[in-house]
């Protein structure tokens, strides 16, 4: 498995920037990752698609607006974490889903998978739509969900995930999330196989008939 690291300093801080992640040969899919900045000067650098950048951060409605995001996912949801919640964006274009969970190895974050994943891929159904996802710095509760969608919905491997996002911020999903990740890595292996298996009896009763 691909080591999934931390960086300090001033390269940390350019490593967990941004997210924009590759699938194949399209377009980049238009998903940020970041931390939810508690002070005005503390915002993270998002770039899009296109060569101009913005800065955003779940805070910073203004920012938000401005760079076109339409959707919010907070994997820190709650009065203890990033208390932002659907009544913070009221007055806004932007939808938004959240999850109360702690970024400790003991949290089950794994019940959250399909719904986050789920969110994630009704914003990304229209070319239109720019989804955040966000907890407190961005590197373990927020990777974690954008990894389970990956695996769920562009049918990559957990490894394959890593590598994917690795290649434009740094993630570093506590060893609890890890042990989630690798658990619904074998349940859909063994999906996919039995899905597979399916289809060729089908195909060879076709073939007798």
């Amino acid at each position: 498995m691909p080591q999934v690291s931390s960086q300090t300093g001033k390269h940390a801080r350019s490593a967990s920037a941004d997210l924009t992640l590759k699938i194949g040969s399209r377009m980049p899919v238009k998903v940020a990752v970041c931390a939810a900045a508690t002070h005005p000067t503390d915002q993270h650098l998002l770039t899009q698609p296109a060569p101009s950048t913005y800065r955003a951060t779940a805070l910073d409605r203004y920012g938000l607006q401005k760079a076109g995001f339409t959707h919010v996912l907070n994997a820190a949801h709650g009065r203890w974490n990033v208390d932002t919640g659907p009544e913070y964006y009221r007055d806004m274009a932007i939808e938004y889903h959240g999850v109360e969970a702690d970024d400790l190895p003991t949290f089950d974050l794994s019940v959250f998978f399909y719904p986050a994943a789920a969110f994630i891929h009704a914003a990304l159904g229209s070319d239109h739509n720019k989804i955040l996802v966000h907890c407190v710095m961005g590197r373990s509760r927020s990777a974690t969900l954008v990894l389970a969608y990956l695996m769920i919905h562009r049918n990559m491997t957990l490894v394959d995930a890593i590598q994917q996002v690795a290649k434009n911020r740094c993630v570093l999903p506590n060893r609890g999330f890890l042990k989630q990740l690798r658990e619904l890595d074998k349940q859909l292996v063994q999906q996919r196989r039995q899905a597979q298996s399916s289809d060729d009896s089908e195909k060879a009763s076709e073939k007798e008939l």
